[in-house]
């Protein structure tokens, strides 16, 4: 079998969450199905994105994340930059994967490798601008860098350091004033956190929201503020996918967001530190290649 890219670029990240062989898997693999490849080792945020443009730059049909979201996230934004013609494949290598969960992708490292060999479907998702910037997942609002989730706790805990981190936090958190503008509608109300949702998918399997959908151009807004159990139990609902007036009540869908706080906040995507408020968020649909299964 003629596999459909022939010249395939790895991008790992050496402190993602999991302890295998990685070559040694991608060069059993790869070398079974006659393709010519190459990988590059991520030092810092940032170097997945430069060295994946520099292997579409380089001719590459197909450049490919092993690691977590944020190195998917690095990716995507490789494509992007790169005029989105190159797609991208996904290997899950981090502590949750919960991109690699959305896309359907194998939960271990050999069939996911097995895919990019054998995979003619591409499925186009939605992708949110943020400046010159994107994200493949969410964006949030109210987390201090410092009160994150940090890779001490993920090496240590997995997947339920995310739970810690978050019990942590309720105890500080504090209601903020927010100003959202929602394909033109303006809302104040405040809350200690927003999110901006294209994927909902977590590296635990479930979904933080069951209204969304990753090609359906448009993106999910929704609050949580612990002084008024009615946003929190409406997120629950949400979270059980529970289709009832109190899950749709705080939650609204739209193409461009705009989010201003006062007093101003951090930023979050995909788990990275962004910047502050004020931040304007639009989608663009179905922009990005990524091979998925059959």
């Amino acid at each position: 079998m003629t596999a459909p890219y022939q010249k395939i670029h790895v991008v790992i990240n050496p402190a993602s969450g999991k302890d295998e062989p990685i070559i040694n898997i991608l060069n059993d693999v790869f070398h079974q199905y006659g393709v010519e490849w190459e990988a590059s080792i991520t030092q810092k945020y940032g170097d997945a994105t430069q060295q994946a443009k520099t292997a579409i730059a380089n001719g590459f049909d197909l450049v490919v994340g092993y690691g977590g979201d944020g190195t998917q996230h690095e990716i995507a934004n490789a494509v992007l930059s790169s005029g989105g013609k190159t797609p991208m494949g996904i290997l899950p290598g981090g502590t949750g994967n919960g991109f690699a969960r959305e896309m359907g992708i194998p939960k271990t490292l050999r069939p996911a490798v097995e895919l990019l060999c054998t995979a003619n479907k591409l499925r186009n998702i939605d992708v949110a601008q943020v400046g010159d910037q994107h994200f493949i997942q969410r964006l949030y609002v109210g987390i201090e860098p410092e009160e994150q989730t940090s890779r001490e706790m993920k090496d240590k805990y997995g997947v339920f350091a995310y739970a810690i981190s978050m019990a942590h936090r309720r105890q500080t958190q504090k209601e903020i004033n927010y100003r959202v503008t929602i394909d033109g509608e303006p809302f104040e109300f405040q809350a200690v956190k927003l999110y901006v949702v294209n994927s909902g998918m977590m590296g635990t399997g479930f979904s933080i929201t069951h209204n969304y959908a990753i090609d359906d151009g448009s993106l999910d807004v929704f609050l949580l503020d612990k002084a008024n159990v009615e946003t929190i139990s409406a997120a629950a609902s949400r979270f059980l996918n529970l289709n009832t007036e109190k899950s749709r009540k705080y939650c609204r869908q739209g193409c461009e967001i705009k989010i201003d706080t006062d007093p101003d906040q951090p930023v979050w995507f995909d788990g990275e530190y962004l910047g502050r408020t004020p931040v304007t968020i639009k989608v663009l649909p179905n922009i990005l290649p990524i091979v998925v299964p059959e």
